[in-house]
């Protein structure tokens, strides 16, 4: 689905224009994502995996949820309303825990280039994963996975079937998480 996004410069910062979703990726112009990431109280991290149809890194596992942020909307409001879309569950912003912003620049076949800082948060996964709901044309499926196995991971993701991540924005998950465990 296209819809309108916030251009940003290279610092992050808003350039006060916006732009179709699918304009700021055939360009190479920064806009703003939300990555959300669910644990549990064990220890265990829920990875989705992308639907078929995704332009980028279709049927690979990847983040719990993970969006852009509409046009004037917050990285809060993103987060809230991409979980609900994405699998199906309303969650408060005060469980909101924030990891940081990232900035991410990847180069894909077919001149899509991803430049997007991404705004990363934990919350904590606490209903069953049979409650939620993932939204068909986005995810193909959700499971939880150990920390050891999403540590193994990061070492070969895409030998292993995860979406690569840079290692600052990984560090920067797995450090907040270790606290919350």
């Amino acid at each position: 689905m296209d819809e309108w996004v916030d251009i940003l410069d290279e610092n992050g910062n808003a350039t006060g224009r916006t732009c179709l979703k699918s304009e700021a990726h055939a360009k190479g112009w920064f806009h703003p994502c939300v990555h959300i990431w669910f644990y549990t109280s064990n220890g265990d991290i829920l990875v989705q995996q992308r639907g078929a149809n995704k332009k980028t890194y279709p049927l690979l596992w990847d983040v719990s949820v993970a969006g852009h942020m509409a046009a004037g909307e917050t990285s809060e409001e993103a987060a809230l309303r991409e979980v609900e879309e994405e699998i199906g569950l309303r969650i408060k912003e005060a469980d909101l825990q924030q990891v940081g912003v990232y900035k991410s620049l990847k180069l894909h076949k077919d001149g899509l280039i991803d430049a997007e800082f991404l705004n990363t948060f934990l919350h904590p996964l606490t209903v069953s994963v049979t409650n939620l709901v993932p939204q068909e044309s986005e995810v193909a499926d959700i499971k939880l996975i150990s920390l050891q196995e999403f540590i193994s991971v990061l070492h070969e993701p895409l030998t292993q079937g995860h979406v690569p991540h840079d290692e600052v924005y990984i560090n920067g998950v797995l450090d907040l998480l270790r606290k919350q465990l």
